[in-house]
């Protein structure tokens, strides 16, 4: 994990740091809690940086504890992704998101609607990404 770390001692955007560490939110519960602490307080008000902060906050739902405090931690995550979505549908990189929570999510939580249709989308709308890290996290779902 020190490349993790390496990553995210410089001073990068926050964007930047969470396209890179998506996949290490899971197993780093300190990692994901400063994250979503940094994206509750920055003053980018993007639907990206939302549905990310929807995204954190549904991994966290992992590392809490308790069923209620877990459910109730994943569907704020959940409604985060879906505002965001609901304000860019256009954006692979929400429909990214999404489908990374989709996939992952247990089947009673009833979040798997979208899955067909985000990997469309996601297949189709590839070439408006930027990002090399965003791709690489792309390509390692679609693939998934």
């Amino acid at each position: 994990m020190p490349a993790l770390f390496f990553l995210t001692s410089f001073d990068v955007s926050i964007l930047d740091k969470v396209r890179t560490n998506y996949n290490a939110f899971l197993s780093d519960k300190a990692l994901c809690q400063q994250t979503i602490t940094e994206l509750e307080k920055t003053k980018d008000n993007s639907v990206t940086l939302l549905g990310y902060l929807g995204g954190l906050q549904t991994i966290r739902a992992n590392h809490v504890f308790s069923p209620i405090s877990k459910l109730n931690t994943f569907n704020k995550g959940k409604n985060n992704i879906e505002q965001a979505i609901k304000k860019d549908p256009n954006n692979a990189e929400l429909r990214f998101i999404r489908l990374s929570v989709q996939k992952n999510a247990p089947s009673f939580l009833g979040y798997k609607s979208n899955i067909k249709e985000d990997t469309e989308f996601i297949k189709k709308n590839r070439n408006q990404i930027n990002s090399d890290i965003l791709k690489k996290n792309m390509e390692k779902l679609l693939k998934d």
